[in-house]
């Protein structure tokens, strides 16, 4: 079973209990297990908008520029299992923000009941469910988590990592300046009670910043063997898994062949001035 589906409704979470049980029972123990949470205007069953159909589907064509099978590209399905979470993602931003909330925590109960850790890849509002899940998921059940354009405030990325998981969580934060009107957006909508994640978290433990639109992140990624494509638009909130190249680093990341410590930025190099000084007073 290459890929389950798991929805959060008002409803509590709806999915095939025994299939999902059998899918785990017959996983490796060190096969990975990612869950893929879609963001804004997206809801499941929805016509036009249902995240099975289209960026969490497996296949199909694609009917749009922004839409790509995020289970193709990533290629997790080989060797482990995926499972794809859908909530209800429409409405207005202020809606969707709420709903994320509940979904992540109803998504913490799910994780709690798989037994083992799982990873987490979200987009934008997707963010948020992941973060909720993490501050409500059990100690030990969550491994490595990439957040893509994730519409969330920091405040509550640094509560998420002080919980029993955040703690042993490793949270990889992709982000690029293509996405700042978004990113103001929701510092508005929520009445600039903080930064989004967009502005980044460097002194956060377990927490790794990648901002792939700057040219010296790119070259360091290219040294890695990623080679990944220059913006192509001013703005774009759908970049960060349109832009090619992205998407086997996401993959190398969640299956834990790329550990988290050789993404991160070097350390400025501080140079005292007392050689310096010791010359001019010679």
């Amino acid at each position: 079973m290459p890929q389950a589906i798991v929805n959060a409704g008002s409803g509590g979470l709806d999915y095939d209990r025994v299939a999902l049980a059998q899918a785990l029972e017959t996983l490796p123990l060190q096969a990975p297990i990612v869950i893929l949470i879609h963001g804004y205007k997206y809801a499941p069953g929805a016509p036009g908008h249902c995240p099975h159909d289209q960026i969490l589907a497996e296949g199909g064509t694609r009917k749009s520029w922004k839409i790509m099978s995020w289970p193709r590209h990533l290629g997790l399905g080989r060797d482990g299992l995926v499972i794809a979470f859908g909530w209800q993602g429409t409405g207005s931003i202020w809606q969707a923000y709420r709903n994320a909330g509940a979904a992540g925590r109803a998504l913490a109960g799910l994780i709690e009941g798989v037994g083992r850790p799982v990873h987490l890849f979200g987009h934008s509002p997707g963010a948020r469910v992941a973060l909720s899940a993490v501050a409500n998921a059990p100690a030990h059940s969550i491994g490595r988590v990439v957040l893509i354009a994730g519409a969330e405030l920091r405040s509550n990325a640094r509560a998420a990592l002080a919980s029993p998981a955040g703690r042993r969580a490793d949270v990889l934060n992709v982000t690029s300046r293509e996405n700042l009107p978004f990113d103001l957006l929701l510092e508005c909508v929520l009445g600039l009670r903080g930064r989004a994640l967009g502005a980044g978290l460097p002194d956060l433990p377990g927490w790794t910043d990648l901002a792939v639109d700057r040219d010296t992140t790119r070259d360091r990624l290219r040294r890695l063997g990623y080679r990944i494509g220059a913006p192509s638009r001013r703005f774009c909130h759908w970049s960060l898994y349109l832009r090619p190249g992205l998407f086997p680093l996401y993959a190398d990341v969640l299956r834990g062949d790329l550990p988290l410590s050789r993404l991160a930025a070097p350390a400025p190099v501080s140079l005292s001035p007392l050689p310096f000084a010791a010359r001019l007073s010679s």
